[in-house]
C-alpha cells in the first residue's frame, strides 16, 4: 500500500490558498451580498486546492471555507443575515449547515478533477472543476438548508410557499449563476498558469494507455 506524499511546493500552494481564503473571508473580497444569500468567491481557492492536492487539499480548503462561513453567523469576519438567523434557531445545526457542505465540496472536487484530467487537457479540467466547485457548493448548501431548517418559519418564508425545488432556484438565482461563471473562468485560467509553472502534478496515465505502450 503506497502512502500519498505531498511535495513542499504543493504544501506551500495549499498554505497560500488557505491564506487567500482567510483574507477573502475577513474582507469584502470574498462575498458580494445580495438579499439573504451572497455571491461567494471562496469556492475558487477550494477548487484550486483540489486541483493541486486532490481530495485532501480540497477537504482542507473546504473545511477552512466552512469554518469562516460559520464565523459569519456570530459576526466573525462580517455578518451573514441568514447565518445569524439560523444560529439563533439552532447553533449546532447552523454549524453543520455551514461547514459540512463546504467540506464535501472540496472532497468531491478533488475526485472530479482527477477523473476529468485523464480525459482532457489542463485548462478544461480546471475550468470544469471550477464550475463544479460553485455548483456543488450551492447544491450542498441548499440541500443542508432545506434538510436541517426546511420546517422553520424562517426558511418557509424565504420559499414563499413555493415547491422546494422552485423555491431554492428562486433563492439562489443570479447568485449561483455568477458564482459558476466566475469560478469556471478563474479556476481554468489559474490552473493553466500553475500547470505551465509545473506547480500541478502531471495527470496519471490510465491502465489502458499503459497497456498500449507495453504492447
Amino acid at each position: 500500500m503506497k502512502t500519498k506524499k505531498f511535495t513542499t511546493t504543493q504544501l506551500t500552494m495549499l498554505g497560500l490558498m488557505a491564506a487567500i481564503l482567510m483574507l477573502m473571508a475577513y474582507t469584502p473580497l470574498g462575498y458580494l451580498n445580495i438579499g439573504p444569500l451572497a455571491i461567494s468567491f471562496n469556492v475558487i481557492p477550494v477548487a484550486i486546492s483540489a486541483v493541486v492536492l486532490g481530495p485532501v487539499g480540497g477537504a482542507v480548503a473546504g473545511a477552512i471555507f466552512g469554518l469562516t462561513s460559520f464565523g459569519q453567523c456570530i459576526g466573525i469576519g462580517g455578518t451573514s443575515a441568514m447565518g445569524a438567523m439560523l444560529f439563533s434557531i439552532n447553533p449546532v445545526l447552523a454549524f453543520l449547515q455551514r461547514f459540512v457542505p463546504r467540506l464535501l465540496d472540496g472532497i468531491c472536487l478533488g475526485l472530479i478533477y482527477k477523473a476529468i484530467r485523464k480525459k482532457t487537457n489542463m485548462y478544461v479540467s480546471c475550468a470544469v472543476t471550477g464550475f463544479f466547485s460553485a455548483f456543488l457548493n450551492t447544491l450542498f448548501f441548499m440541500a443542508a438548508l432545506v434538510g436541517l431548517f426546511g420546517n422553520t418559519e424562517y426558511v418557509q418564508g424565504l420559499m414563499g410557499g413555493r415547491n422546494v425545488i422552485i423555491g431554492c432556484c428562486m433563492m439562489v438565482g443570479i447568485n449561483a449563476v455568477c458564482e459558476m461563471i466566475s469560478s469556471t473562468v478563474i479556476t481554468g485560467a489559474v490552473g493553466a498558469a500553475l500547470s505551465k509553472a509545473h506547480l500541478i502534478p502531471a495527470a496519471q496515465k490510465t491502465d489502458s494507455s499503459k497497456a498500449v505502450k507495453a504492447v
